[in-house]
């Protein structure tokens, strides 16, 4: 659905520069890797789960109308229909 204030597109560009510039470093590590990431673009506030439902839920209890984009942690795709998803990198 998309968010009210701030364009679908806006949305996947600042949560891919947040992610790359800012969060990357901190979760990309053994115990996170597969996980989902969800994050606020306005403010970078974050959830790390299994369940991308259920850090988008964490998140919108914090902040109702916040604009989210999610990821999987080590991954270059969330899901995967009739394919696979890579790693982005060995650590």
């Amino acid at each position: 659905m998309p968010h009210s204030r701030i364009p679908s597109d806006v949305i996947m560009r600042r949560g891919k520069e947040i992610y790359d510039s800012v969060l990357r470093e901190r979760v990309e590590t053994a115990e996170n890797i597969g996980k989902q990431i969800v994050i606020d673009v306005e403010t970078g506030e974050y959830e790390v789960d299994e369940s991308g439902l259920q850090a988008s839920l964490r998140m919108l209890k914090r902040k109702p109308d916040a604009a989210l984009y999610g990821g999987r942690i080590g991954y270059n795709a969330v899901y995967s229909i009739g394919g696979t998803i890579s790693r982005t990198s060995d650590r």
